[in-house]
């Protein structure tokens, strides 16, 4: 279990009534909340298994009211004033409301601003963190807090704290410009995100159905704001251990490599082998990564043939087969 400030801020256990959680991980330390009387929201995937496993209470979305509650903040600005926003609207006026978040994540920041809106008490240090308590002013916090959709390119919104939630994301758009003229029928993208790319994809000729895949609950619910077409299938479900019943013939991916702060290029590994796990033995990948990222060894593992098919030097595209498999080539633009 990962350490926690909840044992400075609750020392003699469950503070009463019914608590709400927003952002507690599956890690967490949760020992002085009763999970009989304590509601988690949850959007990631992976954490909402994990916390649901543990016996916890967990929803990827919020109804009724509580009468107190935990924000964990997140790294975007605009995410954690949503996230207080969102706690505050289940809340009565005059309600509790805990703020627990690393400094690094801007615990610091949001601390002041709440001071300008607020009384705030027993602000705890620990961990590179801070845990402090304020009391919901009569009006609520600011209105335009708020999460809600914006329009980043036309017809596609995001939500606060998704994934390149202010516009295309780069890597994204080189992979969109080099996939086939023709696509495979049967398509996955995994880690889909607000579904830019999968609406790309759909938009070529040869697709019957095209499954999105992702962990994020907001971002998927962008996704499917954003992609109507009837071909598309939507999965909230963590890329790493996804399946179907039936192999598909194309995949597409712009993997992440952060966990949190830290890079971990083991997560754009764990995406190339379901990848691999999920195609027909003529399937192909395309993918985009960062330049730096030394996934050809990972691919080499699982598929035949490796081609980068474009790049500069921020990203590369990169498309493979299992086609001779056992003796994987891996070529370049412009050196074949």
């Amino acid at each position: 279990m990962t350490q926690s400030r909840l044992d400075l801020a609750f020392p003699d256990g469950h503070p009463g009534g019914e608590v709400l959680f927003i952002g507690a991980s599956a890690a967490d330390d949760l020992s002085p909340l009763d999970p009989q009387r304590l509601t988690i929201l949850q959007g990631h995937a992976t954490d909402h298994q994990g916390l649901a496993a543990r016996g916890f209470r967990v929803a990827p979305d919020l109804q009724g009211m509580f009468d107190l509650a935990i924000v964990r903040l997140p790294r975007a600005k605009a995410a954690a004033r949503a996230r207080l926003a969102q706690a505050a609207a289940h809340l009565p006026p005059g309600a509790t409301l805990w703020v627990d978040g690393q400094k690094t994540d801007g615990a610091d920041a949001v601390l002041r601003e709440l001071r300008g809106l607020t009384s705030v008490a027993e602000v705890i240090s620990k961990a590179h963190g801070k845990i402090f308590r304020i009391t919901l002013p009569a009006g609520g916090l600011p209105a335009d807090w708020a999460s809600a959709a914006r329009e980043v390119v036309p017809g596609f919104t995001t939500l606060p704290g998704v994934f390149s939630a202010d516009g295309v994301d780069p890597g994204s758009q080189m992979l969109a410009d080099h996939l086939p003229p023709k696509m495979p029928t049967r398509v996955v993208d995994l880690g889909a995100g607000w579904g830019w790319l999968s609406a790309q994809a759909l938009s070529r000729p040869g697709v019957t159905e095209l499954h999105l895949v992702e962990a994020d609950h907001d971002a998927l619910q962008s996704a499917r704001r954003n992609v109507t077409d009837p071909r598309a299938v939507f999965h909230w479900a963590d890329a790493r251990d996804f399946s179907l019943r039936e192999p598909v013939n194309g995949v597409i991916m712009n993997p992440p490599f952060h966990e949190g702060r830290q890079a971990d290029p083991r997560l754009g590994a764990a995406f190339i082998a379901t990848a691999a796990r999920i195609l027909t033995g003529a399937g192909r990948l395309w993918m985009v990564a960062n330049r730096h990222l030394p996934y050809e060894q990972v691919l080499a593992q699982h598929f035949g043939q490796v081609h980068e098919i474009a790049g500069d030097t921020r990203f590369k595209v990169i498309e493979a087969s299992a086609a001779g498999k056992g003796s994987a080539t891996t070529r370049k633009a412009g050196r074949r």
